[in-house]
């Protein structure tokens, strides 16, 4: 995420304006509007007051986080032809090695045939291509994954 992205982010989640923001800091709605695209950057004094009318720490509003965004990059440039051909559960294996091996313990087809019918579900409903269908389905697990009690 770009540092202008950083700085729309905040302020939108701090529920400002960019004309409520200019004023707290004393500079044009056109200066903070520069900033969030990234077109120029705020003096440190600025910065400071900046983080402190969102609410963050200066470290927090500027840190980038430079390996994610070359990921993010990268998944970015791969064309589809390409990522078609990469065994993504390969991949990710490497790092979470049950992706290779569950295959031999649980049973897919169970899972598969209940998964299947929520895509078609998706599909039906709202209109998704297979495709989109699958990526709602994989973000819906994601969150229910990441709102889950997790023991300690």
């Amino acid at each position: 995420m770009s540092l202008g992205n950083r700085f729309y982010h905040a302020r939108k989640k701090r529920g400002l304006s960019q004309e409520e923001a200019a004023e707290n800091l004393g500079v044009s709605r056109q200066t903070i509007s520069k900033w969030e695209l990234d077109e120029t950057l705020p003096d440190i004094c600025q910065a400071q007051r900046l983080a402190g009318l969102y609410g963050v720490s200066l470290d927090e509003l500027m840190k980038s986080d430079r390996e994610v965004e070359e990921i993010q990059e990268l998944i970015e440039k791969t064309e589809e032809r390409v990522s078609k051909k990469v065994d993504w559960a390969k991949i990710w294996s490497k790092k979470y090695p049950i992706l290779s091996t569950y295959q031999d313990e649980v049973n897919i087809g169970e899972y598969a045939a209940e998964l299947g019918r929520l895509l078609r579900k998706l599909q039906k409903e709202y209109g998704y291509g297979e495709l989109d269908a699958l990526l709602v389905l994989k973000d819906i697990l994601g969150k229910v994954w990441k709102n889950q009690d997790k023991p300690v």
